[in-house]
Parts: C-alpha cells; structure tokens; sequence
C-alpha cells in the first residue's frame, strides 16, 4: 500500500525554490533516507509532511489524504521524531508515554505504555525515571515509543541520529530497520551516509532543493554513495 507520495510538490520562499518538484513515492516497509547539505530541502519535506507549512504548488499525502486539505485526518497517520526529542523532564518516561499517547487519543494500561518503552529499546529501569536524567539516545527511544502507542503508520525522523555515540546509533538503527520490518514506512533526513545505507531499503540524495537522485540500497554501497554524494554536491 502507498503510505506517504509527493506529487509535483513545491514549496517557495518569497519567489527562491526551497523545494523544486518532488515526486517520490513510499510503501509499506520502505525506510526510505535523504541526503543532503544543509538547505537542499530535507527538513522543508518533512515540514510539507507534517502540514507545519503549506506547499507552494502539489500535494503532500498519507495514506492517500492530501496534508493541507485534511491535518486532522493525516497528523493519525503519522509520528515526528526530530533532532531533539522535546519531553517534559520533570515526568519520567512512562509519564511522558501516558501523557503524549493520551494527547493522540489513545489510554493505554501502565503495562501496555510499559510494553511500548520495552519494544523501543529503553531499559525498564530507566521507565519511572525523570526524562532530564536521560541521554539523548534514551529520549529517542521514548519517541519511537510514542510513534508504536500511536501506532502511525508513517514516521518522519530529521537527523535523528545526530549526537549519539556508535552503540547509541546502531540500537537506533537496529530499532528502525526493525519498524520497516514491521509494515512501517520511514521517511528519515540525515547527514549520515554510513548510517543511510544500513537503516534504509532506499536513499536519495537532495541538491537545492531538488531530489536528483533516489537508489535501493541493496545496489550501492557505503563508499560508493560517498562518491555519488560529493559528486552531486
């Protein structure tokens, strides 16, 4: 099933492209990575996703309902994991979990939120403590779990590995990789070129704004997208 598809779809800034056309297309499974210098356009995409901004010209979809037309419907379908996770630090994990799933329209069983920070990776230790003694790859971890407990079947992640050490990028990884193993479709900005090639089952690489180049990963190793990268940049 199509889950997210960008159609001719353009965002301008006072008359400068910050997304030129895009036309891209993710199904069930897809984890899908976007390379780019800063500016190409990743965020501004995500953005278009989120309905955080209006496009200039085309569609942004979810499950086939247009973004701007109907928010409402589309923000079910769909879960956002930035750079930095914003949670409140004085709750503890399970806190945050209940609160955010609870503004989704979802009420979950202590065991149930329990359940979600465990298949996120977050040790059960860690679930009644305050957020502000977590590390960065923890808060991650609680918003994938928020994404399971809203049970979205889109997830829009920018620079999510960003700061986190190598064990802390590789369970992130194996936690993604592991969603698109589950039915879920990823859509995921970064700078990460190493990490693009393990977490995603494709890769596109984002110049001002223009997507020019999408590949399957199965084709194209890391060196490999290094150089096609440098090239295109």
């Amino acid at each position: 099933m199509i889950r997210l598809q960008a159609l001719q779809l353009s965002k301008d800034y006072n008359g400068q492209p910050a997304l030129r056309p895009l036309n891209l297309t993710l199904h069930d499974g897809d984890v899908c990575c976007l390379l780019g210098q800063n500016g190409a356009g990743k965020t501004t995409t995500l953005n278009l996703f989120l309905g955080f901004i209006a496009p200039t010209a085309g569609k942004a979809q979810l499950n086939g309902v247009d973004v701007r037309l109907n928010a409402p419907d589309t923000n079910r379908f769909v879960a956002y994991i930035p750079e930095v996770v914003m949670l409140y630090g004085n709750l503890s994990g399970l806190e945050n979990l209940r609160y955010f799933s609870r503004l989704a329209g979802f009420r979950y069983a202590p065991a149930e939120l329990a359940d979600c920070l465990t298949r996120a990776g977050l040790d059960a230790a860690a679930h009644p403590r305050p957020v502000r003694g977590y590390s960065k790859g923890m808060r991650q971890k609680v918003g994938i779990a928020v994404a399971l407990a809203k049970n979205a079947d889109v997830l829009l992640m920018d620079e999510p590995t960003s700061g986190l050490d190598p064990k802390a990028t590789q369970e992130f990884t194996d936690l993604v990789r592991g969603l698109g193993q589950q039915g879920k479709t990823v859509l995921m900005a970064t700078h990460d070129i190493f990490n693009a090639v393990q977490v995603g089952t494709q890769v596109g690489i984002m110049r001002q704004g223009e997507l020019t180049t999408v590949l399957p990963t199965a084709q194209i190793t890391a060196p490999e997208l290094q150089e096609l990268y440098l090239q295109t940049i």
